[in-house]
């Protein structure tokens, strides 16, 4: 199955993992160098009489997108990824593919700084936000506006539905969820950043509103 995935999606899904790997590896210092964190600077903790501190850089823009929380986080977008992801790059060619990817990784991430900034600023502790939830959230959509009719079974539960269903469904729960707060420790907000930009590419590429009248 790994050798018929698509070039880029096979090289997405092998980056994740190797990052994964370092993680393991590297420990706390991965993450307060290469996640995501909000505007500003802010003290972690002592290691080794030092202060520890943690706070925004540009890289985290993309790099958060390759880093995980735990296994499960890393199986279930790994799992998104190659379900819609391979389907999409088989339509759009590498190329689109790779653009579109980190155009929703990038947009996910600039909707999640804001969101996290302002939570620091209200009296919120500041945290680091990883996972490349956000682009599987936007290939999950560009995959619905593809193949809206196609049934999809989701994993967990497992119920057949339609894919233009599953990203109504999906991109409501999230609203839901990130505007009430329900669930806290997931980045809903990130998640419908990536489904907002990869919408906006789309109907940039298509000539459709707001680009035209198409």
């Amino acid at each position: 199955m790994f050798s018929q995935l698509p070039p880029v999606t096979r090289a997405l899904l092998v980056s994740n993992l190797m990052v994964f790997g370092l993680q393991l590896l590297g420990g706390e210092g991965m993450l307060l160098a290469f996640g995501l964190w909000p505007l500003g600077e802010y003290p972690i903790g002592v290691h080794r009489g030092e202060l520890l501190t943690a706070g925004f850089l540009p890289w985290q823009l993309l790099s958060y997108g390759f880093m995980h929380g735990n296994f499960a986080h890393l199986f279930f977008n790994m799992f998104a990824l190659m379900m819609f992801g391979a389907a999409v790059e088989a339509v759009w060619g590498p190329r689109r593919y790779t653009l579109y990817y980190f155009v929703c990784l990038l947009g996910a991430g600039l909707v999640q700084l804001v969101v996290a900034t302002l939570a620091v600023q209200q009296g919120s502790p500041p945290y680091p936000t990883v996972g490349a939830s956000g682009a599987v959230f936007g290939l999950l959509l560009a995959y619905g506006m593809m193949f809206p009719n196609r049934q999809v079974l989701l994993l967990i539960p497992p119920i057949p539905m339609r894919a233009r269903t599953l990203v109504i469904a999906y991109g409501a729960l999230e609203l839901f969820l990130g505007v009430t707060n329900t669930q806290s420790g997931v980045a809903h907000f990130a998640h419908l950043g990536g489904m907002v930009f990869g919408f906006l590419l789309i109907q940039h590429w298509r000539a459709r509103w707001p680009f035209g009248r198409g």
